[in-house]
């Protein structure tokens, strides 16, 4: 047995190496340059359009939840304990410039992510509640013809349903870990937790889009307000923060202290695959909670994910990094225990507990925001599949996998998490790349229509 699981884990390895990074992210330059790099061109209508319109209630067009409901709930699966955990170790495995390659990652896939929504919200439908769903099952087999369409709509949608109920439980584990240093035991922590996420997935996407709208804005403020704090305290590093980030990204950088030391290679490596994790461009899971939104217009629902990878990446994971560089523990700190550098941080300058409150309530509403949100995913992968009534068999079968999160119980499918996720990813990439023309059809109707696009030029 263990022979086997080391296979899996060297080639799920592999796997994450150079050919996951190809296909993420050369298949999102691919589709940025298609669209003409709509994501820079477009930036500050984009920002206008989500960040000046982020309470609004009011929406044209037809759909389930406000656009910012939707975009709250993908935000939710996408802000998650990886964060604040995971930046740190990019930077100790793959240095200062890994931070670099992260950013450019986040660029490049909110080109990705545009034409997933694109697609999400052309091919969406209603189902037997009368809610509209939609997501890459949907425009797989109905955007592309045939057997193949069919075929990368049922892998997308077997594979990402299989694939969450260990997600939760690792998801858990978090919490509990975490509840454990004050005193609550693994027990009551999962039935804490059950009866918190039920009451919401049981309310279905309205009820969820109602919760995030709230939750992801307190959470992320709460947690870059504090590490703003960590920074003006140490601002006269922050320069130098910023020169080693770019310095490093395409120069090696020398072992000192508790880091190893790092090339250029590596920093490509750990940036990139930081930056894919973070932001979720590419993975399919975005466009599930978009298609519900209430729009008048594909592209003009499109302008939040971009708005998703500005705070997702750009805001909140560089907020952990400039944490780890201007305090300078990625370097005292050994790389083995990396992933504590920011409640270190937090710590040792807003003392033990309000630093600590601050990084612990943030890495628990930040997996708690991120359970309610994949356990729809589950769902409507299982009505996609199955029909809506196994959507609620779904939604027990997860809540099932808190407990055993809680008390251990799944931790032999972990191994399999990243080979499950490519197999999420792979037919994802496939379909956008192959549907990427109608994408660019559907952005240039939406700029070119001076009712959608104030700027578009009319032809006279």
């Amino acid at each position: 047995m263990k022979g086997i699981i080391d296979a899996i884990i060297s080639f799920s390895n592999w796997l994450w190496g150079i050919p996951m990074l190809v296909i993420l992210v050369g298949g999102s330059l691919y589709i940025s340059i298609r669209l003409g790099f709509a994501q820079f061109r477009y930036f500050p209508f984009a920002m206008k359009e989500t960040f000046g319109k982020m309470f609004s209630k009011s929406g044209q067009g037809e759909g389930t939840v406000t656009a910012f409901q939707a975009a709250t709930a993908a935000l939710a699966s996408a802000i998650g304990a990886s964060n604040i955990v995971g930046v740190p170790v990019a930077i100790a495995f793959g240095g200062p410039g890994a931070i670099f390659w992260m950013w450019i990652v986040a660029l490049l896939g909110a080109g990705a992510k545009f034409a997933e929504i694109v697609l999400a919200i052309k091919y969406r439908e209603k189902n037997e509640a009368g809610e509209y769903v939609g997501g890459p099952m949907y425009y797989l087999s109905k955007g592309i013809k045939g057997p193949l369409g069919k075929a990368l709509g049922l892998l997308f949608s077997f594979f990402l349903m299989i694939e969450i109920t260990p997600s939760v439980a690792a998801q858990t584990v978090s919490v509990v870990q975490t509840a454990e240093t004050i005193g609550i035991p693994n027990w009551a922590t999962g039935i804490i937790l059950v009866i918190i996420v039920g009451l919401v997935v049981f309310g279905g996407i309205k009820r969820i889009g109602k919760v995030t709208e709230k939750l992801v804005p307190f959470m992320a403020l709460l947690y870059v307000l504090g590490a703003i704090v960590i920074i003006i305290i140490n601002i006269t590093e922050l320069p130098h923060a910023i020169a080693l980030i770019f310095k490093h990204a395409f120069t090696p950088m020398a072992a000192t202290g508790g880091f190893l030391g790092s090339t250029v290679a590596s920093a490509m490596r750990w940036g990139t695959a930081r930056g894919v994790y973070s932001n979720e461009s590419g993975m399919g899971t975005a466009p599930i909670a978009h298609a519900s939104a209430v729009t008048d217009h594909p592209v003009r629902q499109a302008m939040w994910g971009i708005f998703e990878n500005v705070v997702d990446t750009l805001i909140v994971c560089t907020a952990t990094a400039m944490v780890v560089l201007v305090t300078g523990l990625y370097i005292t700190t050994p790389s083995d225990k990396a992933a504590s550098i920011p409640s270190l941080a937090f710590q040792q300058l807003l003392g033990n507990t309000l630093g600590g409150s601050i990084v612990t309530i943030s890495i628990t509403l930040f997996v708690l925001s991120t359970i309610i949100v994949i356990i729809f995913y589950a769902e409507k992968q299982a009505e996609y599949l199955f029909g809506i009534r196994a959507a609620k068999i779904m939604r027990i079968i997860c809540l099932l996998g808190i407990f055993l999160g809680a008390y251990g119980g799944l931790e032999f499918l972990y191994q399999f998490l990243d080979i499950m996720l490519a197999c999420i990813i792979i037919p994802n990439m496939i379909g956008v790349v192959m549907l990427t023309g109608e994408v660019v059809e559907l952005k240039n109707e939406f700029f070119r229509n001076p009712n959608f696009y104030p700027k578009a030029k009319v032809k006279g």
